[in-house]
């Protein structure tokens, strides 16, 4: 794959591979033309471009959800690509269309708090988005504006080109676990399509908080006491503790439905016991 720096802005290469690829997710489901739309707008104008759905199936509104999601794949693409965020669209004064550039990415959506709970640290840079839109109807951005933009990029044109200067993102915290001396409080963060629970208490944290000391793991009712390398290592039907592929701590049952057979679902606690 060939790649060809276009430009740098203080001091970070932007890099644009010959591949163009654009991401999109968003809360619109698959039983409607919002996709369909947003789809055939890029490739009537690009049509080599490379269309990866992330995901549609984010809880309406759900922004905290969206950002966890595209935090955890955007990584796996390559420097250059243009991830299309349609989620909460609507713009207003306090909730202004972004383009930002970070990591070697360009991430195009509604400033709402998504940028913050994606980022780490400061974009490279960020632009308020100035694009006329032809239509009169201000209810599907993600096709009458963010598609423009994402063209715009996918051709390697510079970004400055879209807007102006933004220098702040509109700040969300995400939940962060409460930890103290005998115990880690934590949320669930996600619950992924095998209704496996996915908290926001990472592998570092509970290293350091847990040490050799024993320790168990309330949710409701159940309670489990030691972490696990893979889904197997419980039987089937059991309930799993283990930290998967995103070093967070996540509850499972093998063969099973965690979310529904105990009865929890997104933003229920879960409480690490310290002895």
């Amino acid at each position: 794959m060939n790649f060809i720096i276009i430009t740098t802005i203080n001091q970070f290469s932007r890099v644009v591979s010959d591949m163009a690829i654009l991401t999109l997710t968003s809360d619109w489901g698959t039983s409607d033309y919002y996709t369909g739309a947003v789809k055939g707008r890029v490739l009537a104008q690009l049509p080599e471009t490379t269309i990866v759905d992330i995901t549609h199936e984010i809880e309406p509104f759900n922004s905290i959800e969206a950002a966890y999601i595209i935090k955890n794949s955007y990584k796996n693409f390559p420097d250059g690509s243009v991830h299309l965020i349609g989620m909460n669209t609507e713009e207003s004064i306090s909730r202004p269309h972004t383009v930002a550039l970070y990591d070697g990415h360009y991430f195009i959506g509604t400033d709402d708090g998504i940028f913050s709970m994606i980022f780490e640290q400061e974009p490279d840079e960020m632009i308020e988005m100035e694009i006329i839109q032809e239509t009169e109807n201000f209810t599907f951005s993600g096709r009458d504006r963010f598609v423009k933009a994402a063209v715009h990029l996918l051709k390697g044109e510079p970004m400055e080109k879209l807007g102006n200067p933004k220098k702040e993102m509109t700040q969300k915290l995400l939940f962060e676990p409460v930890v103290d001396k005998d115990s880690i409080r934590g949320v669930v963060m996600h619950v992924d399509s095998y209704e496996n629970l996915i908290t926001n208490i990472p592998k570092d944290l509970f290293k350091e908080a847990v040490g050799n000391r024993h320790f168990s793991i309330s949710l409701r009712s159940v309670t489990v006491n030691k972490i696990s390398t893979s889904y197997d290592d419980a039987p089937q039907g059991e309930v799993v503790a283990l930290f998967a592929s995103n070093n967070v701590l996540e509850i499972a049952i093998n063969k099973g439905k965690a979310a529904s057979l105990l009865g929890m679902k997104w933003n229920d606690s879960v409480l690490i016991h310290i002895d």
